[in-house]
């Protein structure tokens, strides 16, 4: 692995991006995913796969519920600490009224803020977790993101059992969910915990260094089956404003600080098409970067253009990236989840799709 740039911590504010002085420890992470998923490139990386996409329940809406139940429970076991130890828990999903998020919120008795950037919600969540603590708000902050592919198709599209055609542009939305845990101070029995993994060093974690909070941006794409086209704009405002703020210009031998660069749930399509729009601003994407939702599933999946959803970033995050960090075979990543801010109603009036990214800065 490569030496990479350092990052200039001096600049504590640029005009889009925090960097985090006290760099909040990630003390606890957890991926599950769907059957699907589990069979995807990454799916020895995710922590539970479920066999059913019901999971035992009567809707799919309740199935998605129980993801997020479990991967805020599994991130607190892996945290080793207990539920009262949450201060603050930041959760959004894709349902009206992010109800997987709220309802899961209602059974922990933990402060809730509920939060939507559709696609992008898992690092906005984390962005804002780490924030707070990093301001000394609280102490330990959790944070969920998750999707399912057949709540996802009855809300945005049309019910499963109609058969639909799926257009070549289009992506499957990921069934999964993942949560991270927060903090900057950890119990004796953190440590404890901890000693029993031989993957890192109990007392090195994963840190959340620098965040990048986006702003709304619109080309002017009105096909809802094509994501990645609305979302890669968004991607590339907040890449842009990122590395001007950390100091990085661009450049034919630009050298970017990161190990790796990973987008949200663009898809095949959206990450040629940042590449594109990136090399236009003169950044050139070299294959340090690439997108959740490529890498999630494999071509002979039949998920078209990849992944999408809250589940795409989350899951690869508290999975295949943390792993990655904590094996220190990253030392440090750049993740800009995106995601698509369309609603049925809009796109029945004939809206365009506004797109959003926020990107979130880990190092080992």
């Amino acid at each position: 692995m490569g030496k990479r740039g350092e990052i200039d911590v001096k600049k504590q504010h640029g005009n889009q991006t925090v960097v985090f002085k006290s760099r909040p420890r990630v003390i606890g992470s957890f991926s599950i995913a769907g059957k699907k998923e589990g069979e995807g490139p990454l799916g020895s990386f995710i922590n539970k796969i479920v066999s059913d996409d019901l999971d035992g329940e009567k809707t799919h809406e309740q199935a998605e519920q129980k993801l997020f139940e479990s991967a805020l429970a599994g991130a607190i076991k892996d945290a080793g600490i207990k539920d009262t130890d949450v201060d603050m828990l930041f959760a959004g999903d894709l349902l009206n009224q992010i109800i997987s998020s709220s309802f899961t919120a209602r059974g922990v008795d933990v402060s809730f803020i509920g939060v939507y950037g559709a696609c992008s919600t898992m690092a906005l969540s984390l962005a804002l977790a780490a924030s707070f603590v990093d301001a000394g708000h609280v102490t330990c902050a959790a944070c969920i993101a998750g999707s399912h592919f057949a709540t996802a198709e009855r809300q945005y599209r049309t019910p499963l059992e109609l058969g639909n055609q799926r257009s070549p542009l289009s992506q499957w939305t990921v069934t999964g969910a993942g949560s991270t845990i927060v903090t900057n101070t950890r119990p004796n029995t953190w440590k404890e915990a901890f000693s029993q993994r031989l993957a890192y060093d109990p007392d090195d974690c994963p840190r959340v260094a620098a965040a990048t909070f986006g702003k709304v941006v619109d080309w002017g794409v009105k096909d809802v089956n094509n994501m990645g086209a609305a979302m890669a704009p968004a991607a590339a405002a907040t890449m842009i404003a990122h590395f001007k703020d950390i100091g990085l210009k661009p450049g034919d031998n630009v050298e970017y600080p990161y190990d790796a660069i990973f987008t949200g749930d663009l898809g095949a399509l959206g990450e040629q098409a940042l590449r594109d729009i990136m090399k236009d601003a003169g950044y050139h994407l070299d294959d340090t970067y690439s997108d959740c939702g490529r890498l999630i599933f494999d071509k002979n999946q039949n998920a078209y253009q990849g992944g999408s959803g809250c589940g795409c970033a989350a899951i690869t995050l508290n999975g295949f990236i943390m792993d990655k960090l904590r094996k220190k075979d990253y030392r440090r990543v750049l993740l800009v989840a995106t995601g698509a801010l369309l609603s049925p109603v809009s796109s029945y009036q004939g809206n365009t799709v506004p797109g959003i990214a926020h990107a979130i800065v880990l190092e080992s």
